[in-house]
């Protein structure tokens, strides 16, 4: 399968939960007038759709390991595409809600095996060139996904915004379709076996420490997602157009440090140079975040904007290194990788829609918190598991 092609179908499955959350963000204080609910209950869209995501990608990891990614891709597809029908047509936050885990259930596949596919498909420099060209497009998503859902807010309707997503999916089914069957060597995906494996990730001290510092890292990145549309358009009084333009500039803060990351990966800059300066950088946006961010929407933008683009430049680099820790299973990994992160995310999201008196303040506690633990942990990490950070330092192809 030619490279560009599969850039391009990892970026549309990679980029499930990004286009099935953040388009539909402008959106939610219009749902919350509309069926008179309140923050936190419109927000269980968000936050449930996460949760069971999460648990779903557990699912999808073994069974791809056995039947292959390509099936197990078009029925979770097909799922997605359903369950993004079903949500245009809710009458209610409580049908929405419902719905919403219908798409979380199919969205997951596409979220759990575009990462097994790269591991299928590349080694590590290659794959990490991947990941990082992958990060590049992927933030796109994000960037343009609110503004595209406040566009058809204001011009039709907000059911139009999940008839879109609809859209999307069967756009990925068909080019999954197309797709060859990328996994080599099958497995056995009788329960037993898998709860094995999962078991045996579990027992992978490395594997598991450092998927864990990995999820904290997007703790900032998921608060801000379920609490932007109350800090903008509720705090700030922005317009929800308006709000999916400082949303996308966000996005666009990721989309710029994947880019940077790709770039300086290119000219064998090692990759703990990068992430140190993007977890300190992390921890530097999260103060800035607390000292000015509540002065206007465009000082939040900024600081938020430092904070999202040192994700984005130590994600590609810490998926990879990852991903490095396990030689077999790869689904399995994949899932429990993704798993974690949205379960942190999750986590994120529901602390944030508590009734706060400062959601923003939560945010920057987050950045503050997880960028110096990160920094703490890999340096303690560079001194005890030195080889377990080789494929960031150069020293295996």
């Amino acid at each position: 399968m030619p490279y560009t092609r599969t850039l391009l179908l990892l970026a549309l499955l990679a980029a499930f939960p990004a286009m099935t959350t953040d388009m539909y963000l402008p959106s939610l204080p219009t749902l919350q007038t509309l069926w008179g609910a309140d923050l936190a209950t419109i927000n269980l869209t968000l936050v449930l759709f996460f949760a069971v995501f999460s648990v779903s990608l557990l699912v999808y990891g073994p069974v791809s390991d056995g039947l292959g990614r390509r099936p197990v891709l078009l029925a979770g597809i097909g799922i997605y595409v359903a369950g993004s029908v079903c949500c245009g047509l809710a009458g209610g936050v409580l049908q929405l809600i419902v719905f919403r885990i219908g798409q979380a259930v199919g969205a997951a596949s596409a979220s759990a095996l575009s990462m097994a596919i790269a591991k299928d498909l590349f080694q590590a420099r290659e794959r990490q060139q991947l990941l990082a060209h992958l990060g590049v497009v992927v933030a796109l998503a994000p960037m343009l996904a609110p503004v595209v859902g406040g566009w058809l807010l204001e011009w039709l309707d907000w059911r139009w915004i999940f008839f879109a997503q609809a859209s999307w999916g069967a756009l990925a089914w068909f080019g999954v379709l197309r797709m060859d069957e990328p996994l080599q060597d099958k497995v056995s995906v009788r329960l037993g076996q898998a709860v094995g494996r999962y078991r045996n990730l579990f027992r992978n001290r490395r594997f598991m420490a450092m998927n864990l510092l990995m999820a904290a890292s997007l703790t900032p990145l998921f608060a801000f997602i379920a609490g932007s549309p109350s800090i903008y358009i509720t705090r700030f009084g922005v317009a929800p157009q308006t709000f999916g333009l400082f949303f996308g500039c966000n996005a666009l803060a990721l989309m710029l440090g994947a880019f940077c990351c790709s770039s300086l990966t290119r000219r064998r800059v090692e990759g703990w140079p990068l992430i140190r300066f993007g977890f300190a950088g992390m921890l530097a946006g999260g103060l800035a975040v607390w000292l000015v961010g509540d002065r206007s929407p465009y000082a939040f933008a900024t600081a938020m904007f430092g904070v999202t683009f040192c994700v984005g430049l130590t994600r590609p680099v810490s998926n990879n290194l990852v991903l490095e820790q396990v030689d077999r299973d790869v689904g399995t990994a994949s899932s429990l990788l993704v798993f974690l992160y949205f379960v942190a995310g999750a986590g994120a999201m529901m602390l944030v829609s508590l009734d706060w008196d400062s959601r923003l303040r939560i945010i920057a506690v987050l950045a503050v918190g997880s960028g110096a633990l990160l920094l703490l942990a890999f340096g303690w990490m560079r001194r005890h598991w030195p080889e377990s950070l080789a494929a960031i330092e150069n020293r295996k192809s």
